[in-house]
């Protein structure tokens, strides 16, 4: 069995959902291919938020493209984070941009992007994509593989 990373105070144990993203602790751990640029995609496909003028819910489908550096985020900590939004009050501008910021902040990845694929609301789906860095040549960043809305028409 490997051995857990030090430091982590998450993984393998019992964690509570963060009462909001803000105090969510997004944890990370060494990259052991520091000295290789790749990708490496987090999807979270059924993402919710709350609308901070009317209290319903927003629902999106994220994907996270990162070229890690020294750093890669502990996913149980990402997922506890991303959760956290279930009961935040933000527009789909401020939580796409805010997540990719944060986990710029974090891991300070040679490259990052977030694709925030959100379903409509009051019929007008939104889109959100932000960046930070530029891709490191020779390394394949795949398409992130999400239809743009389409109703039933």
């Amino acid at each position: 069995m490997a051995k857990k990373p030090t430091g982590l105070t998450q993984l393998g144990n019992s964690a509570p959902l963060p009462a909001s993203p803000d105090k969510a602790v997004l944890e990370r751990v060494a990259n052991p291919h520091a000295d290789t640029d790749y990708v490496a995609r987090f999807t979270v496909p059924e993402f919710t938020s709350i609308c901070p003028v009317t209290g319903q819910p927003d629902f999106a489908h994220l994907v996270i493209d990162y070229v890690p550096g020294k750093w890669l985020v502990e996913s149980k900590s990402l997922k506890l984070y991303m959760q956290a939004f279930r009961n935040h009050g933000a527009f789909h501008e401020d939580c796409t941009v805010g997540i990719g910021k944060r986990l710029v902040e974090t891991l300070k990845p040679k490259w990052l992007r977030i694709g925030g694929y959100w379903y409509p609301r009051g019929g007008i789906p939104i889109d959100v994509f932000w960046q930070k860095g530029k891709l490191p040549a020779g390394v394949w960043a795949p398409d992130q593989g999400v239809a743009p809305y389409r109703g039933r028409g």
